[in-house]
């Protein structure tokens, strides 16, 4: 799950300065990038009383009327363009302004061990230089704590931001995500199962800009509700990332009922996936999305291999974007532990993966085989049947919930 720091709450915290990364590496494109994650901040903390948005000397400084912190530093933590956070306290840029602000925080506060400042002077007008600011604070605290200083390895630190008429000092530093702002790198359609792997990989394609739409394929009328459940929960996680998220759900027992009537046993699973896969490329070319997302990883199971991976993504024209197809099964639920999707992914369910599945998948199958089978049945009619009586809902974040919570209500 992540972590969702409380900053100190004695701080008289009156703006939230996020730090970025990538972005700065843009060059021409850096003033979209940078707006663009400004809109995205002023909607994941629309609900919550923020003054002005605005971007100062390479950061965005958010002015906060009514500080709630440990709620901002969820919700920016997890929002995709964003390196760290600090909630902080502006002051006017001025040194002795500072000192007294330091006094008044050391009435209360003593550093966990040693400490260090961290001073960055992003208004090169201002006459004192960072060095010299970190040495002067630095002294303050040692006189009136006795902490030692280690500038390497500080159990605790004190943030210092100078910019053009303003001086920010903060406590903790909160850690993001990283990556690029949503809405910047197009709109993906996401093959959401109920299990660990899709949803990693559509965290990981949202935090690449994208804004992903989840696609369900669910084993109704054979199988319970579950699936479904645990699939507009995993939606509400995704959705803290780039706000709610639409979801289609198609029902697949019947077509997989007619693919079992009149297919061979061992090629069931080739099959299954490429009749999804047909389905998601005739919605995704309803909608207008750029390409694909799925979260295979190469040789995982029998539909994974190699050989099965061409023979189902051959079956359509479109581009198939696989984010974890290099990672191992330990690193894809480490993600997902991390960012709380793994609590949920491993609810019990019945899912159409597991519907009329054969003992012994083809690992290896052959396009004339392949073509042979899908003879047997209708395509056009089971893919338009399919995209045209999907159902379409929209998925809220679930801020107020963990993920430990949100499997609860499942289970």
């Amino acid at each position: 799950m992540p972590r969702y720091p409380s900053p100190v709450s004695e701080l008289r915290v009156d703006a939230v300065v996020v730090h970025y990364n990538e972005i700065a590496l843009k060059l021409g494109q850096r003033r979209h990038f940078v707006a663009r994650l400004a809109a995205n901040i002023r909607h994941v903390l629309g609900d919550l009383p923020i003054g002005a948005v605005r971007s100062i000397a390479g950061r965005i400084v958010v002015d906060v009327a009514e500080a709630d912190t440990k709620t901002m530093a969820r919700r920016l933590a997890v929002t995709p363009g964003i390196a760290n956070v600090w909630c902080a306290r502006s002051l006017e840029a001025d040194l002795d302004a500072l000192e007294r602000e330091v006094d008044a925080v050391l009435d209360w506060w003593r550093p966990p061990g040693s400490f260090r400042i961290e001073a960055r002077r992003a208004d090169k007008q201002f006459p004192v230089q960072s060095p010299e600011i970190a040495a002067r604070l630095g002294r303050r605290v040692v006189e009136r704590t006795g902490a030692p200083v280690d500038l390497k390895g500080a159990d605790s630190i004190l943030y210092v931001l100078v910019v053009r008429d303003r001086i920010y000092l903060a406590l903790e530093r909160v850690v993001g995500c990283g990556g690029l702002p949503v809405s910047t790198g197009g709109r993906v359609l996401l093959l959401l199962s109920g299990g660990i792997d899709s949803p990693v990989a559509g965290l990981r394609m949202i935090r690449r800009g994208c804004r992903v739409r989840a696609l369900h394929f669910h084993g109704a009328p054979y199988t319970s509700a579950t699936s479904r459940e645990k699939t507009r929960r995993l939606c509400a996680v995704l959705a803290r990332g780039q706000g709610p998220t639409e979801l289609d759900l198609v029902e697949f027992g019947g077509i997989q009922r007619e693919i079992v009537r009149s297919a061979p046993s061992a090629l069931r699973v080739v099959l299954y996936r490429r009749m999804m896969m047909r389905i998601a490329a005739a919605l995704q070319y309803e909608l207008g999305m750029g390409a694909l997302v799925t979260g295979e990883s190469l040789g995982q199971v029998a539909s994974q291999t190699l050989t099965n991976m061409t023979l189902i993504s051959g079956a359509i024209d479109v581009p198939v974007l696989r984010p974890l197809v290099g990672m191992d099964k330990r690193e894809i639920m480490d993600y997902a532990q991390r960012e709380g999707t793994y609590e949920i992914s491993i609810v019990p369910d019945e899912d159409c993966c597991s519907l009329f599945v054969p003992k012994h998948p083809a690992t290896a199958a052959t396009r004339v085989e392949v073509e042979a089978a899908e003879t047997g049945y209708d395509i056009p009619t089971l893919v338009r049947a399919a995209v045209e009586g999907r159902e379409r809902e929209v998925i809220e974040p679930a801020w107020d919930a963990s993920a430990v919570e949100l499997a609860a209500e499942i289970a």
